[in-house]
């Protein structure tokens, strides 16, 4: 994964007289790109891939875009490998309308979140309870978004 951000902890302290600083805000930013060939990196462009932040998590492939709070996050896996009808481009699982944007059939993570999101359709009529992305590094990004997760 090429990481314009590093995986970064930011704490916030707050003082109180002559007690121990206590932890109150912590932050995480993220930015992995899709995985796969340089061509097909250089077609996405630098608006698609995963970024997570203060703000949430934001994936986008394509004109397909996933946004949730941090919140929202319930953990994260790496699976794979995927057969290549499931894995390449955006696919709706019926299974149980899991989301996967993919670029490769090696290896991604799997999001699950405690709330359904938008993701496939426009209009947001399809919920989905889980996203696979088939970013680099995806062992990076589940630590990270399990850290935020736990919080």
């Amino acid at each position: 994964m090429q990481r314009e951000r590093q995986p970064v902890l930011e704490a916030t302290e707050r003082r109180q007289s002559a007690e121990p600083p206590q932890l109150t805000e912590v932050h995480y930013r993220l930015w992995a790109r899709f995985a796969g060939p340089a061509w097909l990196r250089r077609l996405l462009g630098d608006r698609n891939g995963l970024r997570l932040d203060a703000e949430g998590l934001y994936v986008r492939l394509g004109p397909w875009l996933v946004t949730t709070p941090l919140d929202n996050l319930a953990g994260a896996r790496v699976t794979g490998p995927y057969r290549s009808w499931r894995a390449l481009g955006p696919h709706l699982s019926l299974a149980d309308r899991g989301l996967t944007l993919g670029t490769t059939t090696e290896r991604g993570v799997c999001l699950g979140f405690r709330g359904p999101v938008r993701g496939l359709d426009p209009w947001g009529l399809v919920r989905h309870p889980g996203l696979t992305v088939t970013v680099d590094e995806p062992e990076l990004v589940a630590e990270v978004v399990n850290r935020v997760a736990d919080r």
